[in-house]
């Protein structure tokens, strides 16, 4: 089968980087899909991976989490799919990944496709749409349902990927009201757009933009990117015993800034659950059934940003420079090999 790989951590620019490859066909395990792939999208957790893991002497590491495709065969203890079917899923961090023609997945945590989007688009939604509902509903513990409060929730990155969906879940499903930070016309446009309240530029001071607003304090914090550089702000903006998430790795971060004012840190990682086979694994499935099925009500929309072309290693490589500029609206997708 078609792949894209790696054989050593190289600048998105060098032609080694990413390099067309040829596979063998994956067998499936007891619990696993064997996926057709029809459309990726990359993540920021793409080109960390590039830059900082090489594979052993003479192996290659195939990249590539996000997917839409269909499944092809099952595995003997398979019972949430059948060959057939389309299928979302944002893969796990300890198998190697999407950028491949067939690729295999736990059924666990792969959802339904929404009927209503075609596989591009798809392939945008489904790591950022785990990553917001968890680091929103599991982390943060933000409550669903209910009336607008005067509750509210800083998202500091929201026109990135993960922000993209987080603006849309925190808009629909909660009673907060949701504040974006963007530093450019059209990715506050963008944002304001998916159903962000109010927004803020994160390149200017947080406290005097939010007062301008009316609000003195906010009660939760998703800092989605450049944590390091905002956490300060961040949390003098924080209500006593708010709520402070998120999901980058900063440079080294002070801890200590919040115990004056009790705030809990909660970090989010959407790997963890198929990392470690956690007893709740299958979570990740029913999460991504409900977005569907948000996408199919017309609730959520498709962050997709970009289209770059036919699944091979030029574009890749194309994708993997534009997300380490940092000037990305949305998610980049490519389709088809």
């Amino acid at each position: 089968m078609k792949a894209i790989g790696y054989q050593k951590s190289l600048p998105a620019a060098d032609s080694l980087a990413l390099q067309d490859i040829t596979r063998p066909e994956p067998v499936p395990g007891p619990h696993d899909l064997v996926v057709e792939i029809r459309a990726i999208s990359v993540n920021p957790v793409d080109t960390k991976v590039r830059r900082n893991t090489a594979p052993a002497e003479g192996e290659w590491k195939i990249l590539g989490w996000d997917a839409a495709g269909i499944v092809r065969a099952t595995g003997s203890a398979v019972t949430l799919f059948k060959p057939g079917d389309r299928v979302w899923y944002a893969g796990d961090l300890s198998r190697p990944g999407t950028n491949a023609e067939l690729h295999l997945v736990d059924e666990r945590i792969v959802g339904p496709m929404p009927a209503c989007l075609d596989f591009a688009a798809a392939a945008a939604l489904p790591l950022t749409s785990i990553t917001a509902w968890e680091l929103l509903f599991d982390r943060l513990q933000i409550p669903r349902g209910g009336p607008a409060s005067e509750r509210s929730l800083l998202i500091i990155g929201a026109a990135g990927g993960v922000g993209s969906i987080m603006v849309q879940l925190a808009a629909k499903l909660t009673g907060l009201q949701v504040i974006g930070t963007a530093s450019r016309p059209e990715t506050q446009a963008w944002i304001k757009q998916l159903g962000a309240h109010q927004v803020i530029d994160h390149t200017q001071p947080f406290a005097p933009q939010l007062a301008a607003l009316g609000v003195p304090a906010v009660h939760y914090v998703a800092s989605l990117t450049h944590t390091d550089q905002h956490f300060a702000a961040a949390v003098d903006c924080l209500a006593p015993q708010g709520k402070f998430g998120l999901i980058d790795d900063p440079a080294p971060i002070d801890i200590r800034l919040l115990k004056r004012k009790s705030i809990s840190l909660h970090w989010e990682l959407m790997f963890t659950r198929p990392l470690f086979q956690t007893p709740d694994m299958v979570v990740q499935h029913h999460l991504l059934a409900e977005v569907s099925a948000m996408v199919d009500a017309g609730q959520l929309t498709t962050t997709l940003g970009e289209h770059f072309g036919t699944i091979n290693a030029a574009n890749l490589r194309r994708a993997h420079a534009q997300l380490e500029s940092g000037k990305t609206k949305g998610k980049i997708v490519l389709a088809g090999f």
